[in-house]
């Protein structure tokens, strides 16, 4: 299995950015397909961003799209989130996930590893 670690989350102005990073362990990180997902008070969690295992296809919510950007490095068993033009309503938890395909899928079922979570507030 494979363990992730996030970081980045924070308090950040309406129009900022963040970056988050996922660092993984275990198994070999380049066999995975990867999600950024993120649940807000009240919400179903939802998937922000998923990167193919090559890192070759990407897929975006609409409500991030143009404003956020998934990449990742097989090299350092990390993968990204580069968030820009921050609003409100990105505020929450935000996850990342692993599952042992090579192609995306914005379900979170289809996750099997996890990690702790990082939070994100935006706030003026």
């Amino acid at each position: 299995q494979v363990q992730l670690v996030e970081s980045g989350g924070g308090l950040v102005q309406p129009g900022g950015s963040l970056r988050l990073s996922c660092a993984a362990s275990g198994r070999t990180f380049s066999n995975y397909a990867m999600g950024w997902f993120r649940q807000a008070p009240g919400k179903e969690r939802e998937c922000v961003a998923a990167i193919s295992k090559s890192g070759s296809t990407l897929s975006y919510a609409g409500s991030v799209k143009g404003r956020f950007t998934i990449s990742r490095d097989n090299g350092k068993n990390a993968v990204y989130l580069q968030m820009n033009s921050l609003k409100f309503e990105d505020t929450a938890v935000y996850y990342c996930a692993a599952r042992d395909r090579s192609y995306i899928s914005s379900d979170y079922a289809e996750y099997a590893y996890w990690g702790q979570g990082t939070q994100v507030t935006v706030s003026s």
